[in-house]
């Protein structure tokens, strides 16, 4: 029946049903009609939700794209197994969606990323440009939707409801390896700098004051760690994920999708994605509720704050250079100032605060979003996609380059460190084990007084030699647990 159709139209067709403007064409739906560029593959739906929502925040990610095509792929090869597709037509949405895959039609979905309904507009503007190139291909003008429709052929057994929220989750697995990779690629840079620099000895800080040395590798280290089970919960945030809605339809009963169709589906999904997906267990709750989004957000928004707490210490350990702490140095990437000759900023670690900040903004509005839904269905999915997607873009790409252009070449500033270190009153806490605390007590006392060094009045009062000192003062004696003091036992306590 359907291949009679066609040739009559192709053969047949009336010239009195043509429009008379040969640059567009009249499509309609319940709402009315609308003309639409002839050579444009969207249709009304699509036109409809680019004037009702012409908001310049951003164009649907290239990603989505991507998964809406490899889903409506999934989909039309469950229909053809169910025998509810008619063939040639499947056959057409078939190469119509490796085309989309492909981001051949990019340009043609021209909704924008915020948008009423929940996802209605991005799922529409993709089955028109599907039908439509589906129609091309079995050479029928375009907008003839009673042979190949949107809604009827492209969208069969499926809804907004399930088809975009696996897409969605489809794209953001899809994009976890860059994630991942982008974030080790720092963890090493990280633990490479602890090795390089555990011999520097710097004074640590609790409450922005002197408090006790510390090893400067010890510092790298304690930010590669944190960074290490970042990356670990991310990973654990985006297994949740794997679990999808596809074949819930519209409020997740599933009307309309065959449980051949669903589990076909799913297969083909797997296989095309090469994701291990499962469908949801109870299909209402997976179409209703977005604990998975927050749990991934949380997780970004977690490593966005070790993150950013790094880059605000490197900022003011690199803070000088004559008038700062100055203990380490950052790779000098760019002049810093448009009036001030040599100046040169943080800039990378300044990039990456920005970066942090962004998530945590993005991580409130999927918060706000995800308590926003009502009843079957949270209708603030767009926002939410918007947001995660931008979260996971720019901590991928923001890691990487935080890595090459910063944290690998670092140096210390080996004698600023060490002076720092033995000018600290706190240094006396080191003398404990040898001394005693009345003793070293005294010690500190003398040093705010005199503004005399640690070393300086020890060695006046005769407490400790030129070489008990030195031998305290080695990186590992100070910065070790159940070191200090072992070497010195035959010294004893002196008094001051």
């Amino acid at each position: 029946m359907i291949e009679t159709k066609l040739n009559k139209i192709n053969t047949l067709q009336d010239v009195s049903e043509r429009n008379i403007n040969p640059e567009v064409r009249i499509e309609s739906d319940s709402l009315g009609s609308m003309e639409i560029p002839s050579n444009a593959y969207y249709g009304i739906q699509a036109k409809r939700a680019q004037e009702n929502f012409p908001l310049p925040v951003a164009k649907v990610h290239p990603e989505l794209i991507r998964s809406m095509g490899k889903v409506k792929y999934a989909c039309v090869c469950a229909n053809l197994q169910t025998n509810t597709m008619p063939e040639q037509i499947g056959s057409a949405i078939k190469k119509a969606c490796i085309e989309l895959i492909n981001g051949e039609f990019d340009e043609q979905i021209i909704v924008e990323s915020i948008q009423g309904g929940a996802g209605t507009s991005i799922n529409m503007n993709v089955n028109e440009v599907l039908a439509n190139r589906a129609l091309e291909i079995l050479r029928v003008d375009k907008g003839r939707y009673d042979i190949v429709s949107p809604n009827t052929h492209v969208n069969m057994a499926q809804s907004t409801n399930d088809v975009v929220p696996t897409a969605f989750k489809v794209s953001v697995l899809s994009m976890e390896e860059n994630l991942i990779n982008s974030l080790e690629k720092l963890f090493l840079a990280l633990k490479d700098k602890e090795q390089e620099l555990d011999d520097v000895l710097v004074m640590g800080r609790t409450h922005l004051q002197d408090a006790l040395p510390i090893r400067l590798g010890q510092e790298f280290g304690a930010y590669s760690r944190v960074l290490r089970r970042d990356i670990d919960r991310i990973k654990s945030a985006m297994k949740s994920l794997s679990t999808v809605n596809l074949g819930a339809t519209a409020v997740g009963t599933g009307l309309n999708a065959d449980p051949v169709y669903i589990q076909a589906a799913i297969e083909e999904l797997c296989s095309i994605t090469g994701l291990n997906l499962e469908v949801a267990e109870h299909l209402v709750d997976g179409t209703q509720n977005t604990d998975g989004y927050i749990h991934l957000s949380s997780a970004l928004k977690n490593c966005a704050l070790s993150l950013s707490k790094m880059a605000n210490d490197l900022r003011m350990k690199a803070s000088g250079p004559s008038c700062g702490l100055m203990e380490i140095n950052l790779p000098p990437v760019q002049p810093g100032s448009s009036i001030m000759p040599g100046k040169v900023n943080p800039v990378m670690a300044e990039m990456m605060n920005q970066i942090c900040f962004q998530v945590q903004g993005n991580d409130h509005t999927v918060s706000l979003a995800s308590g926003a839904g009502q009843f079957e269905l949270n209708v603030m999915g767009p926002v939410l996609f918007k947001n995660l997607f931008e979260s996971i873009d720019i901590i991928t790409h923001g890691a990487e380059v935080f890595a090459v252009r910063c944290i690998e070449g670092i140096t210390a500033n080996k004698e600023a460190c060490k002076e720092k270190v033995e000018n600290s009153v706190a240094l006396a806490t080191a003398l404990n084990p040898h001394l005693g605390y009345e003793a070293t007590s005294g010690i500190a006392k003398e040093v705010l007084k005199s503004k005399r060094s640690v070393r300086e009045v020890t060695l006046e009062k005769g407490l400790l030699s030129e070489s008990d000192l030195d031998e305290i003062m080695q990186p590992k004696e100070m910065t070790e647990p159940g070191i200090a003091g072992k070497h010195l036992i035959g010294i004893g306590v002196r008094q001051a």
